[in-house]
């Protein structure tokens, strides 16, 4: 990569944000955000989406290449 050259990208740790009622949703929900986010990232032009792993309740992506991989069938860059 040579200096005139710029990437962008998003990431996440996969943390457990709240519904329209006040309620935490849950991993699985957290999970297909996720990859509807970085569906939408690969559309608009981002180059990265990176993961991070926490093993915490309140984090649902505990293998971020698990999670990479199921992206990666849905996205035509990323």
């Amino acid at each position: 990569m040579d200096a005139s050259h710029v990437e962008f990208g998003i990431d996440s740790f996969g943390d457990l944000p709240r519904d329209d009622q006040g309620g935490i949703v849950s991993h699985a929900e957290a999970i297909r955000a996720a990859v509807a986010e970085a569906v939408l990232a690969d559309e608009v032009g981002i180059d990265v989406v990176a993961l991070g792993e926490h093993h915490l309740p309140e984090f649902a992506i505990s293998s971020p290449e698990t999670v990479l991989a199921g992206i990666a069938t849905v996205t035509k860059r990323i």
